[in-house]
């Protein structure tokens, strides 16, 4: 069962109210409604009785809620014991961004392990909204993350620079330019995508508008797809092409800032693993041809 699902029942118990319980995860309406619907499918029962005006529990969805709450509890209690044992002190929990480190994340392992061979990872996955929460939330232990400025209570060792890119669907007039300026794409129809901080609107340049409004997407992965579904065009990092190749789609270069992407730990974490981590990501920087 998805533990997500669980989060978002007990959510909207709460609230009672489907816009109220959407936007205290950062997630829009359809994709939180079909979270809700896939659980009462798994477990065979309608939790929740909607209507145009309210929502209220229904006696299973009583029962279930106050299922969940103890179970929601006890894993959070188990993820915030400290670790006690050698081995676990050794697994560090990554949280990536899309590609993430890309063809570097190799070379960043072996420099790790050079140091220490004992770490190990956990993978988690991060989105365009969550990227800097969850890290300082304690979910993750290390973040490979977009830099495009200081956040509160983390630290940043820049490891990769890459030129950015906008995607365009193949039918569009766009496809066969071998590169685009802000000017050139500034009138066109962009596709909302999630800003975690401030800074990335001025990174985003023409496309900042559109992902102020609502149903901004999360997942970097789903870019390309979104981009040939609905025609509208959306900004990328140059690896996108690489990792997440499709026929329906073209990954043309865009004059701009380039995205910086780094390793991402919390200033207060002083553990050696963590620092061993750190101290790779600093010597990967120092090799990286400067851009241009």
């Amino acid at each position: 069962m998805d533990i997500r699902a669980l989060r978002y029942a007990v959510t909207l118990a709460d609230e009672l109210h489907f816009g109220r319980a959407v936007r205290r995860h950062y997630i829009s309406a359809q994709p939180f409604g079909r979270h809700i619907q896939r659980l009462e499918r798994e477990l065979g029962t309608r939790l929740f009785e909607r209507t145009s005006r309210r929502v209220a529990l229904t006696p299973d969805g009583v029962r279930l809620i106050a299922e969940a709450r103890a179970l929601l509890d006890t894993l959070d209690s188990l993820t915030d014991q400290p670790r006690n044992t050698e081995s676990d002190e050794h697994i560090l929990t990554l949280g990536v961004l899309g590609f993430g480190l890309g063809e570097r994340w190799t070379d960043l392992l072996q420099v790790v392990h050079s140091q220490d061979p004992g770490i190990a990872f956990a993978y988690a996955e991060l989105d365009l909204a969550d990227q800097y929460e969850a890290l300082r939330g304690h979910q993750v232990d290390i973040g490979i993350v977009q830099y495009v400025g200081p956040v509160d209570g983390l630290v940043f060792d820049r490891v990769l620079t890459m030129p950015r890119v906008v995607v365009v669907p193949a039918r569009s007039s766009f496809a066969d330019a071998d590169h685009l300026t802000e000017a050139d794409v500034s009138d066109s129809a962009w596709l909302p995508t999630a800003l975690a901080h401030p800074a990335l609107a001025a990174w985003s340049g023409p496309a900042a508008d559109a992902s102020r409004g609502r149903g901004a997407l999360r997942n970097p992965a789903a870019i390309p797809a979104a981009v040939s579904t609905t025609g509208r065009i959306a900004l990328h990092a140059e690896a996108a092409s690489r990792f997440y190749p499709r026929p329906d789609v073209r990954f043309i270069p865009l004059q701009g800032p380039p995205m910086d992407i780094a390793i991402a730990t919390r200033a207060d974490d002083d553990r050696l693993t963590v620092a061993a981590v750190r101290h790779a990501a600093q010597l990967l920087s120092a090799l990286q041809p400067k851009q241009r």
